[in-house]
């Protein structure tokens, strides 16, 4: 075991950790002030309630061994965190396991929060935290192993995932398209205007977010080294890339780059990224974030001519930018930065971008059809969608019986 190696997982599960109350920030500033604690409050329970299922069953199930040896599910050998001290097959690390499950604890409890975003405004709070448990074990488990653990499918063939584009972004995006599919569009959208509410709010949870992202993916490098110098690095640049990408686009095409298109352009960059943070150069994390952003810009758009309301863009953001720096790989990843990974433009022909591809399309059918069940079972069974009566209300008062601001400061949207 390696001290410095672990104090470094370590601080990175921390940063992780911290990203969750950003995206918080991030989605309730975007939302109308009578939903805004409503967001606040499913994110942070998030944390608790997939923190316990990941402790009880879903580490284990996702890294320990491989049931029946297809590359598709993990044992219970470390059910309840029990063998803590076991080594896990097939990966030799230099820090304990419980530093390391800790740290992928945080990857899940982020993943499962972004999909508040897609739901924001008409999403029953108990029936999102039941729902949140399901998704984790039946959607996020099985994916993480597929493509985190030399035993899944997808990286005995060749797949490569640094911090999660297919576990995380692409998991996310499609989970939110199926989750919005069954809960149907909020109440007047999109006749009804429904701006974000505080600006200021969500720019704070962007830099949260790009603060915590060094964690998540110079984290994913498991050792204080070259690597996880250089994925911090690319992981800076592609933010700001994105950021750049989002806004120069806007601006030709509407005449102004506003702060919200800042932030989103960011957050599409660090999207983009996070596959491929630990196979490219700063240059070719510069380029990703740079499309990413421009993509990410024409991608929000896709919700308002085929009609879903992704209230909060994460098909747009995650899923198709997650696609974006996933397939990035199979092109740009190079060994001068990492052994493992030789991209078309390195002289690896064509099967890294093949295999990219069919992660792709296996990470987002698998998470649709995933979450389309948990979202019907229990949409059928508790429901999740709120009264209508509550959603003209707002969630704040009529579920958590309180207001985020004093005397309607933000009036009565």
């Amino acid at each position: 075991m390696s001290p410095a190696d672990t104090a470094w997982v370590l601080v990175c599960a921390a940063l992780v950790l911290f990203m969750t109350p950003g995206l918080a920030l991030f989605y309730g500033g975007m939302v109308r002030s009578k939903h805004v604690l409503s967001m606040l409050a499913q994110n942070f329970a998030t944390i608790a309630v997939v923190s316990v299922v990941w402790a009880l069953v879903g580490f284990t199930l996702a890294f320990h061994g491989d049931a029946g040896g297809a590359g598709i599910i993990g044992d219970l050998h470390l059910a309840g965190m029990a063998h803590a001290n076991d080594p896990l097959p097939g990966m030799p690390l230099t820090v304990p396991q419980t530093a390391f499950a800790t740290f992928q604890m945080m990857f899940a409890v982020i993943t499962a929060a972004l999909l508040t975003g897609a739901g924001a405004d008409r999403m029953r709070f108990g029936a999102f935290l039941g729902f949140a448990v399901l998704w984790t074990l039946i959607v996020y488990v099985p994916l993480a192993h597929w493509s985190f653990t030399p035993h899944g499918w997808l990286a005995r063939h060749g797949l490569l995932d640094f911090a999660g584009g297919t576990v995380v972004e692409i998991n996310a995006g499609a989970s939110a398209l199926a989750l919005v599919l069954v809960l149907g569009k909020r109440r007047g959208w999109p006749q009804e205007q429904m701006a974000p509410h505080s600006l200021p709010l969500t720019l704070l949870g962007a830099g949260i977010l790009w603060f915590g992202w060094f964690g998540f993916n110079a984290g994913s490098a498991l050792a204080s080294g070259s690597l996880a110098a250089q994925a911090l690095l690319g992981t800076h640049l592609a933010g700001c890339g994105g950021l750049l990408g989002w806004i120069a686009l806007e601006k030709k095409l509407t005449g102004h780059a506003t702060t919200l298109g800042a932030a989103s352009g960011a957050v599409a960059g660090l999207v983009a990224i996070t596959p491929a943070a630990g196979f490219v150069n700063s240059i070719g994390a510069l380029i990703i974030g740079f499309v990413a952003g421009a993509v990410g810009l024409y991608a929000v758009r896709l919700k308002f001519r085929h009609g879903y309301d992704d209230s909060l863009d994460v098909v747009g953001v995650h899923g198709v930018c997650g696609v974006v720096g996933t397939l990035a790989v199979g092109i740009l990843a190079t060994r001068t930065v990492n052994p493992a990974g030789r991209g078309l433009f390195d002289g690896g022909g064509f099967h890294l971008l093949e295999w990219q591809a069919i992660g792709v399309v296996a990470a987002a059918t698998w998470a649709f059809v995933g979450t389309l069940v948990v979202a019907l079972a229990v949409h059928k069974t508790v429901g999740l969608r709120a009264t209508p009566e509550d959603e003209h209300l707002g969630l704040d008062m009529a579920v958590h019986a309180e207001t985020a601001y004093e005397h309607g400061a933000f009036g009565a949207r």
